[in-house]
């Protein structure tokens, strides 16, 4: 065969007829890559959507910033943890799971810290971020009473409640 003689094209896959010894162009196969990789991440955050729904969020329907505490059973005993910092006309997701207790606790403050809510449930709260464990004996614990508003969630797996500046 002949040096300057071109062997037929289907001889060579991916070449184009009249062209030297070039596989699909680099450009082109880096372009198709991108794509790919931009329609599985596309993919993925909708997915993702679905599950990273809030299953308990509070929205503060109130002028003010409030400071927020949720009570609720874990693992058979009672626990609160806080603090959630809502700015006015806004909301915030607390609890990311499917709700399982039928009684929410909340204890919401104003940015003064004086309580915004009449509840009658006392359960434990600290001034910084807390995890408490128990409701008893805040005090001897080194912990701060509170009494939370209880918000029934009629057994649905998924709840809002609007803070308005009305206590319930």
């Amino acid at each position: 065969m002949d040096a300057d003689v071109e062997p037929p094209a289907f001889l060579h896959p991916g070449r184009h007829p009249g062209t030297r010894d070039r596989p699909l162009p680099l450009r082109r196969l880096i372009g198709r890559i991108r794509l790919a990789a931009i329609l599985v991440a596309a993919l993925l955050t909708i997915l993702s959507i679905g599950h990273a729904r809030a299953e308990f969020t509070v929205c503060n329907q109130t002028l003010d910033v409030v400071n927020l505490a949720v009570g609720q059973k874990v693992d058979n005993a009672d626990q609160t943890d806080g603090w959630w910092t809502i700015g006015a006309n806004q909301c915030v997701n607390v609890i990311r799971e499917e709700l399982t207790n039928r009684y929410i606790y909340i204890y919401a403050t104003d940015v003064f810290g004086h309580a915004i809510l009449g509840g009658s449930t006392e359960m434990c709260i600290d001034r910084r971020r807390f995890s408490i464990r128990g409701i008893n004996e805040c005090w001897q614990r080194g912990h701060i009473a509170a009494r939370f508003v209880e918000v029934d969630t009629l057994e649905q797996v998924r709840w809002t409640f609007f803070l308005t500046g009305n206590s319930p």
